[in-house]
């Protein structure tokens, strides 16, 4: 960690579509080696196969989801005297999002779809209805946390 001073945040433009920077940020997760179109493709068709799907928007199902996947509190290691607790803090908005993004992903390439944005669609489509392995990774981090409320007085 640097001594000097905090690194300047990064602004990141919206997506060309839609003019989203929280969908910017999602496509840029998805992308891997830099190819930015085919992370667009992927989340795009997957916001089609949602539509055809719930017979709803896209967006507002892809919005939803996210909104129901981000943690408000997780735990952080803390060694104090020889010991290691786990030590529950809220989580700031950017990292709450940061973190849901990274849980939907990882949840998505572990299910058994054929394409990428089938896999993507129906876990939105499960994390819209509070269901599906990204909302279990968010409600047993609150289960953590809830079980080491008792160390929360050594918050830094």
């Amino acid at each position: 960690m640097s001594r000097r001073r905090r690194p300047k945040r990064r602004e990141v433009m919206p997506d060309p579509k839609y003019h989203n920077k929280m969908i910017a940020r999602f496509i840029n997760n998805i992308m891997k080696d830099g190819k930015k179109s085919t992370a667009e493709k992927i989340f795009y068709t997957s916001l089609d196969i949602i539509g055809e799907r719930t017979g709803k928007q896209g967006i507002d199902i892809f919005e939803k989801a996210l909104k129901n996947i981000r943690p408000n509190i997780e735990v952080k290691s803390r060694r104090i005297g020889g010991a290691t607790y786990q030590v529950p803090t809220e989580v700031r908005p950017e990292r709450s999002l940061a973190l849901a993004i990274r849980w939907i992903l990882a949840a998505t390439e572990k299910r058994n779809e054929h394409t990428m944005a089938e896999k993507l669609a129906s876990e939105f489509i499960a994390a819209s209805k509070n269901e599906g392995a990204s909302i279990k990774k968010r409600d047993d981090t609150h289960k953590m946390a809830e079980a080491n409320r008792a160390f929360a007085h050594f918050r830094f």
